[in-house]
């Protein structure tokens, strides 16, 4: 689920972390599949906590954020 609090950041809520970066891109729909989501990550569209990230089961964690498409996401716990 993702609840907008902020104009330039929004929440992915899960229920435990930690959630492989690939997951977080598939499951809130930021792309088409779980393929597609490896791949953006692979090509270095995808940041972490401000850093590019490769790595697509990086471990993310409750306060971490991604950055995507010009749109930040935090992850919170439910």
């Amino acid at each position: 689920m993702v609840k907008d609090i902020s104009p330039d950041i929004i929440n992915v809520e899960v229920e435990k972390e930690p959630v492989e970066l690939y997951k977080i891109l598939k499951f809130e729909n930021l792309v088409g599949s779980g393929g597609e989501a490896k791949f953006v990550i692979a090509q270095g569209l995808v940041l972490v906590n401000n850093e590019k990230e490769t790595r697509k089961r990086k471990k993310i964690f409750a306060g971490d954020i991604i950055e995507y498409n010009d749109q930040r996401y935090r992850l919170v716990i439910q």
